[in-house]
Protein backbone atom coordinates (compact mmCIF):
# COMPACT_ATOMS: atom_id res chain seq x y z
CA UNK A 1 0.00 0.00 0.00
CA UNK A 2 1.33 3.43 -0.87
CA UNK A 3 2.28 5.67 2.01
CA UNK A 4 0.36 8.91 2.01
CA UNK A 5 2.53 11.92 1.37
CA UNK A 6 2.76 14.61 4.07
CA UNK A 7 0.85 17.04 1.92
CA UNK A 8 -2.21 14.75 2.07
CA UNK A 9 -2.87 15.76 5.68
CA UNK A 10 -1.53 19.29 5.57
CA UNK A 11 -4.56 20.80 3.84
CA UNK A 12 -7.16 20.10 6.58
CA UNK A 13 -4.83 21.53 9.25
CA UNK A 14 -4.17 24.59 7.15
CA UNK A 15 -7.93 24.92 6.70
CA UNK A 16 -8.55 25.00 10.44
CA UNK A 17 -5.77 27.51 10.92
CA UNK A 18 -7.47 29.69 8.35
CA UNK A 19 -10.77 29.24 10.14
CA UNK A 20 -9.17 30.17 13.48
CA UNK A 21 -7.61 33.31 11.97
CA UNK A 22 -10.88 34.26 10.26
CA UNK A 23 -12.84 33.71 13.48
CA UNK A 24 -10.47 35.91 15.49
CA UNK A 25 -10.62 38.62 12.83
CA UNK A 26 -14.36 38.70 12.36
CA UNK A 27 -15.45 38.26 15.98
CA UNK A 28 -14.99 41.99 16.61
CA UNK A 29 -17.14 42.84 13.59
CA UNK A 30 -20.23 40.80 14.47
CA UNK A 31 -20.13 41.32 18.23
CA UNK A 32 -17.94 41.02 21.36
CA UNK A 33 -14.84 38.89 21.16
CA UNK A 34 -15.51 35.19 21.70
CA UNK A 35 -13.83 33.41 24.55
CA UNK A 36 -11.13 30.90 23.64
CA UNK A 37 -13.33 28.01 24.78
CA UNK A 38 -16.05 29.06 22.34
CA UNK A 39 -13.56 29.15 19.46
CA UNK A 40 -12.23 25.70 20.29
CA UNK A 41 -15.80 24.42 20.58
CA UNK A 42 -16.42 25.68 17.03
CA UNK A 43 -13.31 23.86 15.81
CA UNK A 44 -14.45 20.69 17.54
CA UNK A 45 -17.80 20.80 15.74
CA UNK A 46 -15.99 21.27 12.40
CA UNK A 47 -13.70 18.32 13.13
CA UNK A 48 -16.69 16.21 14.11
CA UNK A 49 -18.38 17.11 10.83
CA UNK A 50 -15.37 16.04 8.77
CA UNK A 51 -15.04 12.82 10.73
CA UNK A 52 -18.69 11.85 10.44
CA UNK A 53 -19.18 13.11 6.90
CA UNK A 54 -17.84 10.02 5.10
CA UNK A 55 -19.98 7.73 7.23
CA UNK A 56 -23.07 9.76 6.41
CA UNK A 57 -22.23 9.61 2.74
CA UNK A 58 -21.67 5.86 2.91
CA UNK A 59 -25.01 5.32 4.65
CA UNK A 60 -26.81 7.27 1.96
CA UNK A 61 -25.13 5.25 -0.74
CA UNK A 62 -26.42 2.04 0.81
CA UNK A 63 -30.12 2.97 0.40
CA UNK A 64 -32.00 0.51 -1.83
CA UNK A 65 -31.76 1.60 -5.49
CA UNK A 66 -35.53 1.18 -5.84
CA UNK A 67 -36.17 3.83 -3.19
CA UNK A 68 -33.79 6.22 -4.95
CA UNK A 69 -35.63 5.60 -8.22
CA UNK A 70 -39.00 6.25 -6.53
CA UNK A 71 -37.71 9.54 -5.12
CA UNK A 72 -36.39 10.53 -8.55
CA UNK A 73 -39.74 9.67 -10.14
CA UNK A 74 -41.60 11.65 -7.48
CA UNK A 75 -39.39 14.67 -8.14
CA UNK A 76 -39.98 14.37 -11.88
CA UNK A 77 -43.75 14.08 -11.37
CA UNK A 78 -43.70 17.08 -9.04
CA UNK A 79 -41.76 19.11 -11.60
CA UNK A 80 -44.17 18.05 -14.34
CA UNK A 81 -47.17 19.07 -12.23
CA UNK A 82 -45.55 22.43 -11.48
CA UNK A 83 -44.92 22.98 -15.18
CA UNK A 84 -48.53 22.07 -15.99
CA UNK A 85 -49.81 24.56 -13.41
CA UNK A 86 -47.49 27.22 -14.79
CA UNK A 87 -48.69 26.48 -18.33
CA UNK A 88 -52.31 26.75 -17.19
CA UNK A 89 -51.78 30.13 -15.55
CA UNK A 90 -49.82 31.27 -18.57
CA UNK A 91 -52.92 30.41 -20.62
CA UNK A 92 -55.11 32.32 -18.14
CA UNK A 93 -52.81 35.32 -18.49
CA UNK A 94 -53.30 35.34 -22.26
CA UNK A 95 -57.07 34.99 -21.82
CA UNK A 96 -57.10 37.98 -19.49
CA UNK A 97 -54.98 40.09 -21.82
CA UNK A 98 -57.26 39.11 -24.72
CA UNK A 99 -60.27 40.23 -22.63
CA UNK A 100 -58.53 43.50 -21.80
CA UNK A 101 -57.71 44.21 -25.44
CA UNK A 102 -60.93 43.05 -27.13
CA UNK A 103 -63.58 43.88 -24.53
CA UNK A 104 -62.32 46.20 -21.82
CA UNK A 105 -60.51 48.71 -23.99
CA UNK A 106 -63.09 48.59 -26.78
CA UNK A 107 -65.87 49.30 -24.24
CA UNK A 108 -63.88 51.53 -21.94
CA UNK A 109 -66.71 53.96 -21.20
CA UNK A 110 -69.01 51.11 -20.14
CA UNK A 111 -66.43 49.67 -17.76
CA UNK A 112 -65.66 53.11 -16.35
CA UNK A 113 -69.35 53.50 -15.56
CA UNK A 114 -69.39 50.08 -13.90
CA UNK A 115 -66.47 51.18 -11.76
CA UNK A 116 -68.76 53.77 -10.21
CA UNK A 117 -71.48 51.28 -9.27
CA UNK A 118 -73.73 48.45 -10.46
CA UNK A 119 -77.43 48.33 -11.27
CA UNK A 120 -78.18 44.83 -12.64
CA UNK A 121 -81.73 43.94 -13.63
CA UNK A 122 -81.27 40.23 -12.90
CA UNK A 123 -80.24 38.12 -9.97
CA UNK A 124 -79.26 34.59 -10.99
CA UNK A 125 -79.18 31.63 -8.62
CA UNK A 126 -77.34 28.82 -10.37
CA UNK A 127 -75.44 25.65 -9.55
CA UNK A 128 -71.72 25.72 -8.84
CA UNK A 129 -71.26 22.97 -11.47
CA UNK A 130 -68.41 23.95 -13.79
CA UNK A 131 -70.50 23.02 -16.87
CA UNK A 132 -73.32 25.49 -16.30
CA UNK A 133 -71.85 29.00 -16.13
CA UNK A 134 -74.93 31.26 -16.55
CA UNK A 135 -72.98 34.10 -18.16
CA UNK A 136 -71.65 31.71 -20.77
CA UNK A 137 -75.01 30.04 -21.43
CA UNK A 138 -77.24 33.12 -21.44
CA UNK A 139 -74.69 35.70 -22.56
CA UNK A 140 -74.82 38.02 -19.56
CA UNK A 141 -72.31 40.83 -19.86
CA UNK A 142 -70.53 42.55 -16.94
CA UNK A 143 -73.04 44.60 -14.97
CA UNK A 144 -76.16 42.77 -16.23
CA UNK A 145 -76.59 40.02 -13.62
CA UNK A 146 -75.82 39.59 -9.95
CA UNK A 147 -74.93 35.90 -9.69
CA UNK A 148 -74.80 33.53 -6.73
CA UNK A 149 -73.88 29.89 -7.26
CA UNK A 150 -74.22 27.03 -4.81
CA UNK A 151 -74.57 23.26 -4.77
CA UNK A 152 -77.76 22.33 -6.69
CA UNK A 153 -78.95 25.97 -7.05
CA UNK A 154 -81.03 25.71 -3.86
CA UNK A 155 -82.78 28.53 -1.99
CA UNK A 156 -83.28 27.98 1.74
CA UNK A 157 -86.36 29.36 3.50
CA UNK A 158 -86.32 32.63 5.39
CA UNK A 159 -86.67 30.69 8.64
CA UNK A 160 -83.56 28.60 7.92
CA UNK A 161 -81.26 31.34 9.14
CA UNK A 162 -78.21 33.02 7.61
CA UNK A 163 -76.42 31.57 4.61
CA UNK A 164 -74.43 32.95 1.69
CA UNK A 165 -77.47 32.55 -0.58
CA UNK A 166 -79.96 34.54 1.47
CA UNK A 167 -77.30 37.16 2.20
CA UNK A 168 -76.95 37.57 -1.55
CA UNK A 169 -80.74 37.72 -1.90
CA UNK A 170 -80.97 40.49 0.68
CA UNK A 171 -78.29 42.53 -1.04
CA UNK A 172 -79.63 42.01 -4.56
CA UNK A 173 -83.28 42.75 -3.71
CA UNK A 174 -82.93 45.50 -1.10
CA UNK A 175 -79.73 47.24 -2.15
CA UNK A 176 -79.38 46.65 -5.88
CA UNK A 177 -83.15 46.66 -6.51
CA UNK A 178 -83.03 43.85 -9.08
CA UNK A 179 -86.26 43.36 -11.00
CA UNK A 180 -85.93 39.64 -11.75
CA UNK A 181 -84.73 36.57 -9.87
CA UNK A 182 -83.98 33.56 -12.06
CA UNK A 183 -83.27 30.16 -10.46
CA UNK A 184 -81.59 27.82 -12.95
CA UNK A 185 -81.52 24.03 -12.55
CA UNK A 186 -79.63 21.74 -14.90
CA UNK A 187 -79.24 18.19 -16.14
CA UNK A 188 -77.05 15.58 -14.43
CA UNK A 189 -76.75 17.66 -11.26
CA UNK A 190 -74.48 16.00 -8.70
CA UNK A 191 -76.09 17.94 -5.85
CA UNK A 192 -79.57 16.65 -6.73
CA UNK A 193 -78.17 13.14 -7.07
CA UNK A 194 -76.76 13.47 -3.54
CA UNK A 195 -80.16 14.70 -2.36
CA UNK A 196 -81.99 11.77 -3.96
CA UNK A 197 -79.43 9.31 -2.52
CA UNK A 198 -79.78 10.71 0.97
CA UNK A 199 -80.95 8.34 3.71
CA UNK A 200 -82.81 9.67 6.73
CA UNK A 201 -80.44 7.96 9.16
CA UNK A 202 -77.27 9.33 7.55
CA UNK A 203 -74.64 11.19 9.56
CA UNK A 204 -75.69 14.84 9.61
CA UNK A 205 -72.09 16.04 10.01
CA UNK A 206 -71.60 16.01 6.23
CA UNK A 207 -71.50 19.54 4.82
CA UNK A 208 -73.06 18.36 1.58
CA UNK A 209 -75.94 16.60 3.33
CA UNK A 210 -76.51 19.58 5.62
CA UNK A 211 -76.91 21.77 2.53
CA UNK A 212 -78.86 19.60 0.08
CA UNK A 213 -81.43 18.77 2.77
CA UNK A 214 -82.74 22.27 1.93
CA UNK A 215 -84.39 20.56 -1.07
CA UNK A 216 -85.88 17.68 0.92
CA UNK A 217 -89.47 18.58 0.04
CA UNK A 218 -88.59 18.31 -3.66
CA UNK A 219 -87.07 14.89 -2.94
CA UNK A 220 -90.21 13.68 -1.12
CA UNK A 221 -92.47 14.92 -3.92
CA UNK A 222 -90.28 13.18 -6.50
CA UNK A 223 -90.21 9.92 -4.55
CA UNK A 224 -93.98 10.00 -4.42
CA UNK A 225 -94.71 11.10 -7.98
CA UNK A 226 -91.97 9.20 -9.82
CA UNK A 227 -91.51 6.06 -7.74
CA UNK A 228 -92.02 3.85 -10.81
CA UNK A 229 -89.15 5.50 -12.70
CA UNK A 230 -85.47 4.59 -12.68
CA UNK A 231 -83.16 6.39 -10.29
CA UNK A 232 -81.66 8.50 -13.10
CA UNK A 233 -85.15 9.52 -14.23
CA UNK A 234 -86.08 10.38 -10.66
CA UNK A 235 -83.03 12.59 -10.42
CA UNK A 236 -84.03 14.42 -13.61
CA UNK A 237 -87.54 14.88 -12.22
CA UNK A 238 -86.12 16.27 -8.99
CA UNK A 239 -83.79 18.65 -10.86
CA UNK A 240 -86.89 20.50 -12.07
CA UNK A 241 -88.95 19.96 -8.92
CA UNK A 242 -86.22 21.54 -6.80
CA UNK A 243 -86.43 24.72 -8.90
CA UNK A 244 -90.16 24.97 -8.13
CA UNK A 245 -89.36 24.33 -4.51
CA UNK A 246 -86.74 27.11 -4.47
CA UNK A 247 -89.15 29.56 -6.11
CA UNK A 248 -91.68 28.81 -3.36
CA UNK A 249 -88.97 29.36 -0.75
CA UNK A 250 -88.24 32.79 -2.20
CA UNK A 251 -91.72 33.92 -1.15
CA UNK A 252 -90.96 33.11 2.51
CA UNK A 253 -88.80 36.26 2.55
CA UNK A 254 -91.17 39.14 3.50
CA UNK A 255 -89.32 41.73 1.46
CA UNK A 256 -89.39 39.47 -1.62
CA UNK A 257 -93.07 38.56 -1.35
CA UNK A 258 -93.95 42.23 -0.83
CA UNK A 259 -92.15 43.31 -4.00
CA UNK A 260 -93.58 40.39 -5.99
CA UNK A 261 -97.11 41.30 -4.84
CA UNK A 262 -96.59 44.90 -5.95
CA UNK A 263 -95.23 43.85 -9.34
CA UNK A 264 -91.79 45.31 -8.62
CA UNK A 265 -90.06 41.95 -8.69
CA UNK A 266 -90.61 38.88 -10.85
CA UNK A 267 -89.50 35.35 -10.00
CA UNK A 268 -88.53 32.95 -12.76
CA UNK A 269 -87.42 29.34 -13.07
CA UNK A 270 -85.16 27.82 -15.68
CA UNK A 271 -83.75 24.43 -16.59
CA UNK A 272 -80.66 23.92 -18.75
CA UNK A 273 -80.09 20.53 -20.37
CA UNK A 274 -76.44 20.56 -21.40
CA UNK A 275 -76.72 17.15 -23.06
CA UNK A 276 -79.23 18.35 -25.67
CA UNK A 277 -78.42 22.06 -25.22
CA UNK A 278 -82.00 23.15 -24.52
CA UNK A 279 -83.35 25.66 -22.05
CA UNK A 280 -86.77 25.86 -20.39
CA UNK A 281 -87.95 29.09 -18.82
CA UNK A 282 -91.08 29.97 -16.86
CA UNK A 283 -92.37 32.74 -14.59
CA UNK A 284 -94.22 32.34 -11.31
CA UNK A 285 -97.82 33.50 -11.57
CA UNK A 286 -98.30 35.20 -8.22
CA UNK A 287 -101.91 36.13 -8.89
CA UNK A 288 -103.04 32.73 -10.07
CA UNK A 289 -100.98 30.41 -7.87
CA UNK A 290 -101.81 28.72 -4.61
CA UNK A 291 -99.00 30.08 -2.45
CA UNK A 292 -99.63 28.15 0.72
CA UNK A 293 -96.61 26.50 2.28
CA UNK A 294 -95.17 23.49 0.37
CA UNK A 295 -97.68 23.88 -2.48
CA UNK A 296 -97.05 24.14 -6.21
CA UNK A 297 -97.86 27.42 -7.88
CA UNK A 298 -99.16 28.43 -11.27
CA UNK A 299 -96.73 29.52 -13.95
CA UNK A 300 -96.95 31.78 -16.96
CA UNK A 301 -94.76 32.79 -19.88
CA UNK A 302 -93.39 29.29 -20.22
CA UNK A 303 -90.94 28.83 -23.10
CA UNK A 304 -88.75 26.07 -24.46
CA UNK A 305 -85.62 27.16 -26.29
CA UNK A 306 -83.91 24.60 -28.47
Amino acid sequence: MATPSPTTFSQPFNFFKDVRRTTLKTSTIFGPKLKSGEIEHTHLRLLTFFKTGPRLELKASKEPPGLTQQLDNSRLESLAETENVCDFFEDLKHRFLRFKKRKFKENLEHFQNLAQGQAPKFMIIACADSRVCPSNILGFQPGEAFVVRNIANLVPTFESGPSETNAALEFAVNALKVENILVIGHSRCGGIRALMSMQDEEDSSSFIRSWVVVGNNARLITKSAASNLSFDQQCRHCEKESVYHSLSNLLTYPWIEEKVARGELFVHGGYYDFVECTFEKWTMDYEGGNLQKNSRFAVKNQFYWC
